[in-house]
């Protein structure tokens, strides 16, 4: 079963609903906004939405029609297909509607390893399923999760889908890095933004979550007004890793470590990435408020090689020398 909305999804899902209503919702949509913010279950929320049979008088899916009823019949292959973080690439599973596909991070069956990226094939299979007539009769939805994933060939191989609309096919692109997509893929796409909401609506979210209190405000604080980063770091231990970076760089600086051991132990348990995040969130929150342009840009330059370092560790560079060499801007 899919959560509910959150109020900011709420309101792209209204914002939504009312020009799929008045039909001008295009062929193909560009769902972007913030990692962890939200887009799949909006995504998934419409796709209910417009694949319903029986739909209410005010436009919502039924919940009980056979559209609906395989909507929400769900199973995950075996082996689980996996993002680069370990976390499944699709949350509640496959589908059972027919004419609803999820494409993502999937298993290379050569290799029976996760893939790193959404590869040429896979959007072959999604354009010719998109030329198919709709099982059901109503409509067809294909959601790209996540669409910056797409290599460049496969994206070449997309621009067809994208240039050849049928009645009725929706093709959905969520991204938390449009601009990673090709202009050519961006401009044939609507938008359709997901927001960080205002503190307070925030707040009132992570409480009903079970976070409460100067906890949820200290966790919204780091995740610097993003309710779903602030919600994982306060469900696990994402505030004390916050920490036990700030400790690490302290000890960098005061010659107490090496960067070549910060990094070997950083990469250790998989969670590099997670670290970066953190170091670059911490160049950030030290430069608020500095006039003094030296050191402020020092600490911009350290935050850009902390999250430039992030992306390399999607790549098959050695995990270990890019984060020591991203450590070594710390010890100055």
């Amino acid at each position: 079963m899919l959560p509910a909305l959150a109020p900011w999804q709420q309101r792209a899902y209204e914002h939504a609903a009312s020009a799929l209503g008045g039909g001008h919702f295009g062929h193909a949509t560009l769902i972007v906004g913030p990692a962890q913010l939200g887009k799949r279950v909006l995504a998934e929320h419409l796709a209910q939405r417009v694949l319903c049979l029986s739909p209410r008088s005010d436009g919502e899916a039924c919940g009980a029609c056979k559209s609906c009823s395989l909507f929400a019949s769900r199973s995950q292959y075996d082996p689980l297909e996996t993002r680069p973080d370990s976390s499944p690439s699709h949350p509640w599973g496959h589908s059972a509607h027919p004419d609803l596909e999820f494409v993502g991070y999937e298993i290379n069956q050569k290799t029976g390893k996760p893939r790193a990226e959404i590869v040429i094939e896979q959007i072959r299979a999604l354009s010719e399923a998109m030329t198919l007539t709709p099982q059901l009769g109503g409509a067809q939805v294909v959601i790209v999760d996540p669409a910056d994933a797409i290599n460049y060939s496969a994206f070449n191989a997309l621009l067809k889908t994208l240039e050849e609309p049928q009645p009725s096919r929706y093709l959905w692109l969520l991204s938390a890095n449009p601009a990673r997509l090709p202009a050519t893929i961006r401009s044939r796409c609507q938008r359709l933004e997901l927001r960080l909401p205002p503190q307070d609506e925030a707040l009132h979210w992570l409480a009903a979550r079970g976070h409460g209190g100067e906890f949820a405000r200290e966790a919204l604080d780091a995740a610097r007004g993003h309710p779903g980063l602030a919600d994982a770091w306060a469900s696990g231990d994402g505030l004390a890793l916050r920490r036990a970076v700030a400790q690490d760089v302290q000890s960098l600086q005061r010659g107490q470590a090496a960067p070549a051991e910060l990094a070997q132990r950083w990469v250790a348990d998989g969670r590099a990435e997670e670290r970066l995040r953190h170091l670059a969130e911490l160049a950030l929150h030290e430069a608020a408020g500095l006039t003094d342009p030296a050191r402020t840009r020092t600490l911009a330059a350290r935050f850009d090689a902390a999250n430039r370092t992030r992306d390399l560790l999607r790549s098959t560079v050695r995990a270990d020398l890019a984060v020591t060499e991203t450590l070594l801007g710390w010890c100055a």
